[in-house]
């Protein structure tokens, strides 16, 4: 992959960490305006965030889904315990390693690890890394192919 479309991943996906924290405190009342409202206060247009779009696009469509697991996985931690910035990275991640079989799982625990380490606290990232993990191992494919 090349050095451009990992940046613009990388950026697609602190967009969307930004996005589904919001949304996850004030969800809006129509989607696409306030995705409008978001990708026009970004720096660089809109088309350079289209994965990070596709992300919080998927995450929002698959939240049940993925926070049952996220619920089966974080063991001995109440849901709603969890911080709102750390659910949104789980949510990010976990959509990714499910639904995006073109990256590799390892990359994805990765990229939230690093999520974490910048917009959350230093506890974070052992939590994620954990849960993460636990998902990784119940996907029934090589970690560290994508498919």
């Amino acid at each position: 992959m090349s050095k451009a479309i990992f940046a613009q991943r990388r950026d697609g996906r602190v967009a969307a960490l930004q996005f589904l924290y919001a949304w996850s405190i004030n969800a809006p009342r129509n989607l696409q305006d306030d995705l409008q409202v978001f990708f026009e206060g970004c720096p660089e247009p809109r088309a350079h965030y289209a994965y990070g779009e596709e992300l919080i696009q998927g995450v929002i469509a698959q939240q049940v889904d993925i926070d049952a697991r996220i619920k089966g996985l974080a063991q001995n931690w109440d849901f709603e315990r969890i911080a709102k910035i750390d659910l949104a990275i789980l949510r990010l991640a976990m959509f990714e390693m499910i639904h995006r079989r073109d990256i590799p799982p390892v990359v994805s625990i990765n990229e939230a690890i690093d999520l974490s380490k910048q917009f959350s606290n230093a506890d974070s990232k052992r939590f994620i890394n954990g849960i993460l993990d636990r998902l990784k191992d119940q996907l029934g494919r090589d970690a560290r192919k994508a498919e």
